[in-house]
């Protein structure tokens, strides 16, 4: 459990940084073997590119750092929620775990329906491991800070 505080609290510096850019704060890490391997924060705006999430960039950059397209072994620390788009990089990338701080039920991949109400629908590969609300109040309130700020 420290272990998994540990990474979501890098996650978080990697939100800090899409915040400080004025991005919707979004971070994640990939970790395998107790080592990051990726890490990511959005970049939409920056890169004017609508694909550019924190999990596509740190999964990008996993995917580099091993010269390999899956990682069964690796775990992703998100601070929000996956969207569909992302719950489709990691399925592809057949991800071991996948923990995440807040959830997102307007855009998240398993929050809002038809997945919130059946489970067994799960965008994620099937041997996917999913844990959610690490530090859930922590990234919640950098979301909620974040909107408050542009309003």
């Amino acid at each position: 459990m420290q272990e998994d505080i540990h990474f979501m609290r890098q996650a978080l510096k990697e939100a800090g940084k899409a915040f400080e850019e004025e991005e919707i704060p979004v971070g994640a890490v990939v970790v395998m073997n107790n080592t990051i391997i990726g890490r990511g924060y959005n970049q939409v705006e920056k890169l004017n590119d609508p694909t550019a999430h924190a999990e596509m960039i740190a999964l990008t950059s996993a995917f580099n750092y091993l010269g390999s397209k899956y990682l069964p072994e690796a775990c992703i620390y998100i601070t929000v929620e996956p969207c569909l788009m992302c719950a489709g990089a990691l399925y592809w990338s057949k991800i071991g775990r996948i923990v995440f701080g807040a959830s997102d039920e307007k855009n998240g991949s398993i929050s809002r329906p038809p997945f919130r109400d059946q489970q067994s629908l799960s965008p994620f590969h099937p041997k996917t491991v999913v844990v959610k609300g690490l530090l859930q109040e922590e990234c919640t309130q950098l979301m909620k800070l974040f909107f408050k700020s542009r309003r």
